[in-house]
């Protein structure tokens, strides 16, 4: 009997954080501006600003000229817990200079990194979201300046540029497939329009991003 009451009590002290890891972690849907993102400058700056669409949600607005800097925000989670990624984004054409085989072409209007650090910084990896210019979509390739950064093509032309696309990821499956290990704990979700390489003028939008438990 005792044993059981144990049990039971055990089972309910960790019923809410059972009922917490079925919740999805909001990333950020840009309702609050951008307070929680840090600016990561590489060359120039893109202008990042939360703008109102038509239909009155909240979105950040990505515009780039001959420039490369992201945003940031430090978000820690287990992949196995929270596996799926989500967002909707928008862009207004790709870069006729782009190709992600060349360090020169390594502009995208937009992209969606999602980090996973390593205490030793050379061994940390990440899988980029490209909306690529060239790459077929579904096809990856190592960014030409780090093996560990993977470039993974989810859009690619501009068969779709101008209207919003809603995209969903599985981030173990995709982990796996490019690096043939199990995904470690993600430590960011970052955001970049960048046209540094190209000298090109690039605008984007993103909204509504969502990490969503194991089902």
């Amino acid at each position: 009997m005792l044993k059981n009451n144990i049990l039971l009590i055990l089972f309910f002290c960790a019923l809410p954080h059972m009922v917490l890891a079925t919740e999805p972690l909001i990333v950020d849907r840009f309702d609050e501006g951008l307070l929680a993102w840090e600016v990561k400058k590489f060359s120039g700056e893109t202008i990042y600003a939360v703008q109102i669409d038509g239909n009155g949600n909240s979105v950040l607005s990505a515009r780039s000229k001959a420039s490369a800097s992201g945003l940031l925000k430090h978000i820690e989670f287990d992949p196995e817990k929270y596996p799926v990624l989500t967002w909707r984004w928008k862009i207004a054409r790709t870069l006729s200079k782009g190709d992600a085989r060349s360090k020169q072409g390594d502009d995208y209007a937009a992209r969606i990194y999602v980090i996973f650090p390593h205490w030793i910084k050379p061994l940390s990896r990440t899988i980029n979201y490209i909306w690529a210019n060239r790459l077929p979509v579904e096809e990856a390739v190592s960014s030409p300046y780090l093996s560990r950064d993977m470039m993974l093509a989810v859009e690619s032309g501009d068969n779709k540029a101008g209207q919003w696309v809603s995209e969903e990821r599985n981030l173990v499956a995709d982990f796996r497939r490019l690096f043939g290990v199990n995904p470690p704990m993600g430590g960011g979700i970052a955001i970049m329009t960048d046209t540094d390489g190209t000298k090109e003028e690039a605008q984007a939008w993103y909204d509504d991003l969502i990490l969503h438990p194991a089902k």
